[in-house]
C-alpha cells in the first residue's frame, strides 16, 4: 500500500515539475528546453507505470505530426526559393511612409501567417524588418511589435496558420473553409485594432511622408525552385479549400517538393523543427496521463461556457503556452461542439499577444532582435500586448460566443 501511494505521489510530482518546466521553458541549472522537458517527463511517467510504452505511442496524434512536418518542408522550400523576401519587396513597392510600412508589414505578415506556420514567418520577417527599418532610419520597435502580433493574429484565420489550430483541426474535424469563414473576420478586425494601438503608442509611425531608402541588400530569387514551389503550394491550398484531408494533402505536397535536382535534401531537412515535433509528441503523452488520472474533470463545467473557456484558455496559455493548453483542454470539449472548438482556437492564439512569453512567435522576435543588437523589453511589449489581447478576446466573445 505504501509503495502504491509513493508511486502515485511520484506521478503527480513528475507531472507538476514537467509542466512547470514547460511554463519556464528551461530547468534551472540544466541545459534543457521544452522539447527535452516534455520527452524526459514522458519517459519518467512511462517508467513509473502511469501508462505503457504502447499506450504512449498510441497517444501521439499522427495526423498532427505529419501535418506539421509537411508544412515545415513546404515553408523551407519557399524560404530557399526567395518567396518571403520577394513578398517583402512587393510590400515595399506599395508604400515607403512610416504609417504605410506599418500597415503593409502588419497585413503582409498576417496574410502569409494565415497559410504558413506563424513561427516560421516570425523567424524570417524579423531580420528583414530590422534591415528595412535601418534602411529608412526608423525606430524598429513598433515594427517588430507589429510583426510579432500580426503573425499571431493572422494565424487565427486558418487551420494551417499555427500549431494549435492544426491540433484543433485534427481533433474537431472542422473543414478548412468553415474554420476560415468564422475566424478570418476576427483576424482582420484584430489587425485594425493592432495598427490603431501602435499609432497611439508610437507617434513616429503616424507620418505619411515617404522615407528615403538606402540599399537593403540584393534580393536572391531562384526562379525554377520558386515556380515549382508556388505551383505545388497553390495546389495544396486548393486541396485544403475543397475539403481534402489536411495531413495527407500536406504530406503529398511535401513529398513532391523533396523530389528535386536543385537543392540538397539536408538544406531542407535542416529547416524541419525537430524540437517542435518532439515537444508535440511528449505533450500528447503527458495529456494522455492527465486524462487517465481524470485531473481535469473539475474544469468541465467551466469550459462549457464561452466566457469560462476564453478565460481558462487565456490564463493557461500564458502560464504553460498555447499548444499545451489546447492539449489539456481537448478532452473536455465535445467533438461536435464547433463553437467551443473555434473559441479555443481563437483565444489560445490571441492570448499569446498578452506577454512576451505568451507565444513562441514573440520569443522568436525577441531572440532574433537581440542577436542583431536591438532590445525589445518585457514592459515595452506588455503596454501594447495587454490592450490588444483584451480587445481581441472581447471581439472573439462577441463574434463566436
Amino acid at each position: 500500500m505504501a509503495l502504491v501511494i509513493v508511486r502515485e505521489l511520484a506521478i503527480y510530482g513528475v507531472l507538476g515539475l514537467t509542466y512547470l518546466g514547460l511554463a519556464l521553458g528551461y530547468v534551472p541549472g540544466l541545459r534543457m528546453n521544452r522539447a527535452t522537458i516534455a520527452l524526459v517527463g514522458s519517459a519518467l511517467l512511462i517508467g513509473l507505470g502511469a501508462l505503457s510504452l504502447q499506450e504512449a505511442w498510441q497517444a501521439i496524434d499522427a495526423k498532427t505530426i505529419v501535418f506539421l512536418l509537411s508544412m515545415m518542408v513546404v515553408n523551407a522550400n519557399l524560404l530557399y526559393a526567395g518567396f518571403f523576401q520577394r513578398s517583402l519587396s512587393v510590400l515595399l513597392s506599395l508604400t515607403r511612409s512610416p504609417l504605410g510600412l506599418l500597415i503593409a508589414l502588419t497585413f503582409g505578415s498576417a496574410i502569409l501567417s494565415a497559410f504558413f506556420l506563424n513561427d516560421t514567418l516570425a523567424l524570417i520577417f524579423t531580420p528583414l524588418t530590422l534591415s528595412l527599418t535601418q534602411a529608412v532610419g526608423l525606430n524598429p520597435i513598433p515594427y517588430l511589435l507589429a510583426i510579432a502580433a500580426a503573425t499571431n493574429i493572422g494565424s487565427v484565420a486558418t487551420i494551417s496558420g499555427n500549431p494549435q489550430n492544426i491540433l484543433i483541426g485534427s481533433f474537431s474535424g472542422i473543414s478548412y473553409l468553415d474554420f476560415a469563414q468564422t475566424l478570418a473576420p476576427i483576424a482582420v478586425a484584430g489587425l485594425v485594432i493592432q495598427i490603431g494601438l501602435l499609432w497611439l503608442l508610437y507617434p513616429d509611425v503616424r507620418s505619411t511622408k515617404p522615407c528615403e531608402m538606402s540599399s537593403t541588400g540584393k534580393e536572391r530569387i531562384f526562379k525554377p525552385l520558386l515556380n515549382k514551389t508556388l505551383i505545388i503550394t497553390i495546389g495544396l491550398l486548393i486541396a485544403f479549400a475543397v475539403g481534402l484531408p489536411l495531413a495527407e494533402s500536406a504530406l503529398i505536397a511535401a513529398s513532391l517538393l523533396l523530389v528535386t535536382r536543385r537543392i540538397k535534401p539536408q538544406r531542407i531537412l535542416n529547416k524541419v523543427d525537430g524540437n517542435l515535433l518532439l515537444m508535440f509528441s511528449g505533450l500528447f503523452i503527458l495529456t494522455r496521463v492527465i486524462q487517465n488520472l481524470n485531473l481535469l474533470q473539475p474544469f468541465t463545467h467551466v469550459v462549457s461556457s464561452p466566457v469560462g473557456l476564453i478565460g481558462v484558455t487565456a490564463i493557461l496559455s500564458n502560464m504553460i503556452s498555447n499548444v499545451p493548453t489546447v492539449l489539456l483542454l481537448e478532452p473536455l470539449i465535445p467533438r461536435d461542439n464547433q463553437q467551443l472548438w473555434l473559441l479555443l482556437a481563437a483565444s489560445s492564439t490571441l492570448a499569446g499577444n498578452l506577454t512576451l512569453f505568451g507565444a513562441v512567435a514573440n520569443l522568436i522576435v525577441v531572440e532574433a532582435t537581440a542577436e542583431l543588437g536591438y532590445k525589445l523589453t518585457f514592459w515595452e511589449h506588455l503596454r501594447f500586448g495587454v490592450p490588444l489581447t483584451v480587445c481581441t478576446l472581447f471581439l472573439v466573445y462577441l463574434w463566436v460566443g
